[in-house]
């Protein structure tokens, strides 16, 4: 053990310790901006320094490491100052016009600048200008970007893409596309987690909340939205409360004060896809010559656009059930236009989701029913829905409850688990085992599934067959287990994977925690969602089982097939 003191107080810490990291089990706090715990320890901005005595020098405590004996000041008249003179320098290459930033309020530089009582930048300002694509769903503004190379760390180390660069030297230097690409000629994945990553407004997500009010505004459009399942655990954590607090039912409430004609689940279709997806690899598994294994799930955009740029001689292995959006779009227009007898033509449907490449799933031609004419319109993500329930003075905590339209409405506990990583797996299990045996598994049989990071394994005995299954969220992690694949030294079945850490809990269109890692606590709260539903298995879900029985007639129908289905290999990337 080293033993050391920080403002004082004395503490005994393990080897291998940073003095940040020390400070923190004595309940001090030192600022920091660029610093991402084992991502990015570079010490960049300067803001985390300290006073070690003995030494002439500042030293920046999150990669210096502790020592027997030392004695460190964390807020010192020297370490005020030089980390004053180091933020204004910061600022003074900032576009610090926040009022019109779509991060004031949640700008770690913002907070820092405030926490300091700095009212001024002695220093002439300069700062870089120019966008990345507008109308690509992650945009960078190179006049908010202070070189914390955050993102470059992020998408290199956890997502393994390396899409984000230093350019440049001197005093040019900065962050851009890797080799100076344009975005959409990049192999981004759009995951959206160098926004959530970045701690001020130099990365975003496109936004399309006008498009929205458009059609709320226009009278002679009918407004269909439906909510991801990941949605209602973002909605309660931006919020601050407990999930039992703020339920579900208060985010429907607020859905329709906007003015929403209809409000429905995008569970229902969550459900609906396990129907499709777990019937698919049955029969795989019982035709198994005929295919290449394992099967991938395919419900995350960000995961099929990472196959389609790195391992496309593989995208033939993805399932082909489109995501629970884009089924929801495609019964929205067909299926529900016909109930309510209404031109599809007149119905926008907008998603609001915990992904950034939602954006972009929508937009791809060939996982539209009619050419030419989009399943799902628009695309808001979660921080969107906030912003607008906002704009109307929504007052979301003091909301009564209300539940979701029918007929699209109905969702069961199977289906609230898609947004955590492993619960489209484990999901998919369930009703296949049903589908097999002609009987209920405990719910909780597959529950190995579950986590947060890291590879989960399963051989899970479904009447007889079994089923070697493996989940793993972030692309980092989805390339190992491919090389893994190739390599011959695993063999799988199937294979859920999630772009996102913590699967779409943690996605790029959630609430953003500056240096938290928020999604296995969202997790948390949707298994809990899952644990109190009355119904736990998609095919017991009766509205489903009505649009069959009415519409779809039977899992891989040929109507099925058309509306359901897709083949990724046709995308557009």
């Amino acid at each position: 053990m080293v033993n050391l003191t920080i403002d004082g107080k004395q503490i005994a810490v393990a080897e291998g310790t940073t003095i940040m990291e020390a400070a923190a089990m004595l309940d001090i706090t030192i600022p920091k901006l660029c610093y991402l715990k084992e991502i990015n320890e570079i010490g960049a901005c300067r803001v985390c320094v300290v006073e070690v005595e003995g030494m002439d020098r500042v030293v920046t405590s999150c990669n210096h490491l502790v020592e027997d004996g030392m004695v460190v000041m964390t807020n010192s008249p020297k370490v005020r100052d030089v980390r004053k003179t180091n933020v204004q320098l910061i600022l003074s290459e900032h576009n610090s016009n926040c009022p019109t930033c779509i991060r004031n309020g949640n700008c770690s530089l913002q907070d820092l600048a405030d926490h300091m009582g700095l009212l001024s930048v002695p220093y002439k300002t300069s700062y870089e200008e120019g966008f990345t694509d507008t109308e690509f769903p992650i945009i960078r503004d190179s006049s908010k970007c202070i070189k914390c190379m955050r993102c470059v760390s992020f998408c290199d180390k956890v997502q393994g893409l390396e899409v984000w660069d230093v350019i440049n030297t001197g005093y040019r230097t900065t962050v851009g596309v890797k080799d100076n690409k344009e975005m959409a000629e990049a192999n981004c994945s759009m995951c959206g987690q160098c926004v959530t990553h970045c701690p001020v407004g130099a990365l975003t997500v496109r936004r399309d909340i006008k498009d929205v009010y458009d059609a709320l505004h226009n009278p002679d459009i009918i407004t269909v939205v439906q909510v991801a399942p990941a949605v209602r655990a973002g909605f309660a954590d931006a919020l601050g409360v407990d999930g039992e607090e703020l339920t579900q039912g208060q985010m429907v409430t607020g859905l329709k004060q906007l003015g929403f004609d209809y409000v429905f689940d995008t569970n229902f279709t969550a459900d609906l896809t396990i129907m499709e997806e777990g019937s698919e690899l049955i029969h795989k598994l019982t035709h198994r010559d005929e295919y290449a294994w394992p099967m991938f799930t395919s419900c995350c955009p960000g995961w099929v656009r990472f196959m389609k740029s790195e391992y496309p001689e593989m995208v033939d292995q993805l399932s082909t059930a489109k995501s629970p959006q884009q089924m929801f779009g495609a019964v929205a227009k067909t299926y529900f236009a016909e109930k309510i007898g209404v031109d599809p033509s007149r119905l926008h449907v907008i998603s609001v989701m915990p992904c950034s490449a939602k954006k972009y799933e929508c937009s791809v031609d060939e996982v539209n029913v009619v050419s030419g004419v989009r399943d799902v319109d628009t695309v808001l993500i979660t921080r969107e829905m906030l912003q607008i329930m906002k704009m109307d003075n929504i007052d979301l905590a003091n909301l009564e409850e209300s539940e979701f339209d029918s007929p699209l409405g109905e969702g069961t506990g199977a289906a609230v688990i898609f947004g955590a990583s492993g619960g489209v797996m484990e999901a998919a299990l369930r009703s296949a085992y049903f589908l097999l045996k002609g009987e209920n598994i405990d719910p909780d049989a597959f529950k190995e599934v579950r986590g947060f990071t890291e590879r989960r394994e399963l051989e899970a005995n479904v009447d007889g067959t079994v089923v070697r299954c493996a989940a793993v969220s972030s692309l980092g992690e989805a390339r190992e287990l491919i090389e893994d694949i190739k390599a011959g030294k695993v063999t799988y079945d199937f294979v859920e994977v999630m772009a996102c850490p913590g699967g779409c809990a943690g996605g790029g269109g959630q609430p953003i925690n500056d240096g938290e890692e928020r999604g296995a606590l969202r997790g948390s709260r949707l298994y809990q969602l899952d644990r109190d539903n009355k119904v736990r298995y998609s095919h017991e879900n009766s509205e489903v089982q009505i649009l069959y029985k009415e519409y779809l007639e039977k899992p891989l129908s040929e109507k099925s097939h058309h509306l359901l289905h897709t083949h990724q290999k046709d995308w557009v990337y």
